[in-house]
């Protein structure tokens, strides 16, 4: 059959089907258990269209294979076929062995003076990972998902092996797996924290990059797809699918959704000079984006060497095959696509109706779905934030930027911090986009931790072995007096404020809170902003760490912001406020000076502003009216805030600067915010009170 592509085992044998518009024979290659011995060689003997298909009687899971595709080697025309290079089906549901570097993994004759125009005939297949048919009849069971609303999501970004391979309640042979996810250790501190989903670093199996192998480093992010069915083998500690099943599952019965952050961009496999190991042999000119003048070379809108043509059919669809997969088969709640961008774009470039974006609004799979876009690449026209159709919510780098130099005391910050709190309506306010399509993030995987924030000035990225070129140089950061570590009480107690200061202003602001695992904690990399290539304890979650006092208090501290986000709704709101709605007689939305007066166009635009008053009003849980000031202080004084109006009954419910405080009611409408400080009051007036 020439449908569903990939290996289907149906009872009796398995179904194999590859697309291979260009082909001209395609061998079926078994292996034994392990992949390394070739027991048969079989020729798929059916095609309809451009797919190639056979039927194996009695064959069963387990069975390990791989593909010889034969057909032209013409690199200027876009072919690359080269029979001796054993490849991945791109359907591959799991993997066994390892990829081991060597020339032979090339389509050409590695070091010849014609490149990639000469031709390899070395067989791979002893260097390569081989495809292993599962039982794909497995489902997650009687699993019951969350269905979290986008209002009241609070996502915890984090790498998978990262998270576990230094906690102490995990087995050892567990960490950095799946299981080790399921501990119940980890699903109770993610149930403290109040995070309603985590958001996993690519988990699909990715390539050990050959320069990073050649300097004794490794791929730790995974950013570099080998296969989009099939998990990272190092993921699985049971070494079976079901793990996964299991692991969603005991996250979903604790109220956690699992959202999966993919990479559809691009490909482990390079450019024109990188290695042959699946979709470049088995139709290169179906899969990748070629370039309009020489169809030897590969579009490059990614960095990485190569684009994947998703607006090309057959790319399309092991798109939409791959994240129907992960969705049926393990029930994951979500995507988060890296370098989304790259997947809206047409000929034209990027267009919010391209064909991927249509797929997905419209298939009833995926379409109910979290689906989250890092809206930029590095092609022409590569900055899209704001610009996704609506079911999509999208990475907020405005938001990260603008808090950032708001607490590092930029001029001409206060405007756009507050741009940011209120959602980021000049973005996102379109279409019946609400709030919660800005993901708001002050610190992610790619750059400093929150704790590096407040500790280094500069990046620190020697491990990495590229001169300290990489990563980004701007960072929006501060010491506060000391590079790095610091034994000076003055100084850890202000990078301390300013933390809590910035986890506030995460927790406060409209739109989808994203925290960077560790951040709660005090985790550090020792100034690197970029350790894509760090998989070792300068990366991993140190959980010592995390019981030590500062950092418990850091870490109740957010559990406390997260309380306060489930218990105001207005904080939750699904609404964009423009000042223009009045709630019991108050703006949904204004803004004040600390003398609590409306702030002016002059006061808006003073270079040297550093506090604000944000009162926000909406409806409270008993249909009254809940009043709620937020306080900033980025200053280095202590200020005293006035609020507005005098004759409310107000509560401080937070104060960033004491952040174990109880709430206490105020005896004056009046308030002290220490510097590096936020504050928070509530007022709440019963419905039909004077």
């Amino acid at each position: 059959r020439a449908y569903p592509l990939g290996a289907q085992w149906d009872g009796l044998g398995v179904n194999f089907a590859l697309y291979s518009a260009h082909a001209t024979r395609v061998e079926l290659c078994l292996f034994d258990a392990r992949g390394r011995r070739e027991t048969a060689r079989i020729d798929l003997p059916g095609r309809t269209g451009p797919i190639r298909h056979g039927y194996l009687p009695n064959a069963l899971p387990g069975l390990v294979y791989g593909y010889r595709v034969h057909g032209p080697y013409d690199p200027a025309a876009g072919q690359r076929f080269n029979p001796h290079k054993l490849l991945l089906d791109p359907y591959a549901r799991q993997l066994v062995g390892t990829l081991r570097w060597g020339d032979a993994l090339y389509g050409y004759r590695v070091g010849h003076p014609r490149a990639d125009l000469s031709f390899d005939r070395r067989d791979s297949a002893a260097a390569m990972p081989k495809a292993v048919v599962v039982d794909d009849a497995a489902s997650p069971g009687d699993d019951r998902p969350p269905r979290t609303p986008w209002s009241d999501t609070v996502i915890y970004e984090a790498h998978l092996r990262g998270l576990t391979m230094r906690h102490p309640d995990v087995p050892e042979a567990e960490r950095g797996t799946f299981a080790a996810l399921a501990h119940p250790s980890v699903v109770e501190h993610l149930v403290r924290l109040g995070v309603t989903a985590i958001e996993l670093m690519p988990v699909q199996a990715f390539l050990q990059d050959q320069f990073l192998v050649a300097r004794g480093l490794g791929n730790y992010w995974g950013y570099s797809p080998l296969a989009y069915f099939a998990p990272e083998p190092r993921y699985l500690a049971s070494g079976t699918l079901d793990e996964i099943r299991g692991t969603v599952r005991r996250l979903h019965a604790a109220g956690i959704e699992v959202i999966l952050d993919v990479v559809y961009n691009h490909t482990c496999e390079g450019n024109e000079l990188g290695p042959t190991l699946s979709w470049r042999g088995c139709d290169n000119a179906s899969y990748y984006r070629l370039r309009a003048d020489s169809q030897r070379y590969y579009a490059d809108d990614t960095g990485c060497g190569n684009t994947l043509d998703v607006a090309h059919v057959p790319a399309l669809r092991m798109v939409m095959d791959s994240l129907r997969y992960w969705t049926t088969a393990f029930g994951i709640d979500g995507f988060r696509f890296d370098l989304g961008a790259t997947l809206g774009r047409e000929e034209h470039g990027f267009d919010a109706e391209s064909g991927f974006l249509r797929a997905l609004r419209q298939d009833p799979v995926l379409a109910p779905l979290k689906l989250i876009s890092e809206p930029w690449d590095l092609g022409p026209g590569g900055y899209q934030l704001g610009r996704h159709p609506p079911g999509f919510a999208e990475w907020n780098d405005r938001f990260r930027d603008g808090v950032r130099r708001y607490w590092r005391g930029d001029a001409w910050a206060r405007g756009e911090l507050a741009a940011r709190l209120a959602g980021s309506a000049d973005l996102f306010d379109h279409d019946a986009r609400e709030p919660s399509a800005s993901i708001n993030f002050v610190a992610a995987h790619d750059g400093f931790t929150l704790h590096d924030l407040v500790s280094y000035a500069e990046r620190h990225n020697e491990a990495n072995g590229e001169n300290n070129a990489d990563g980004h140089a701007e960072n929006l950061s501060s010491n506060w007096g000391v590079e790095g570590p610091s034994d000076d009480a003055e100084i850890r107690a202000r990078r301390e404020a300013v933390k809590r200061a910035m986890l506030a202003t995460l927790f406060l602001a409209a739109g989808t809170p994203m925290l960077l695992a560790g951040d709660e904690a005090g985790r550090t990399q020792r100034g690197n902003n970029n350790a894509y290539c760090q998989d070792n304890e300068l990366s991993w979650y140190d959980w010592a760490l995390a019981a030590e006092p500062d950092a418990q208090t850091l870490t109740r501290f957010v559990a406390r912001l997260a309380a306060l986000r489930r218990r105001l709704r207005l904080l939750r709101d699904t609404r964009f406020c423009h000042g223009a709605t009045s709630i019991g007689g108050f703006e949904d939305i204004a803004w004040f000076d600390a003398a609590g007066s409306e702030l002016t166009r002059d006061q808006w635009e003073r270079a040297d502003a550093r506090t604000l008053n944000l009162r926000r009003a909406g409806t409270g849980a008993d249909g009254g009216v809940d009043v709620l000031s937020m306080l900033f202080n980025a200053g280095t004084d202590a200020v005293e805030f006035t609020l507005a109006p005098t004759e409310l009954a107000w509560t401080l419910v937070l104060d960033s600067a004491e952040p174990d405080a109880p709430e206490r009611p105020l005896e004056a409408p009046r308030v002290q915010v220490a510097a590096h400080a936020v504050v928070a009051v509530l007022a709440h007036r019963r419905e039909n009170a004077p």
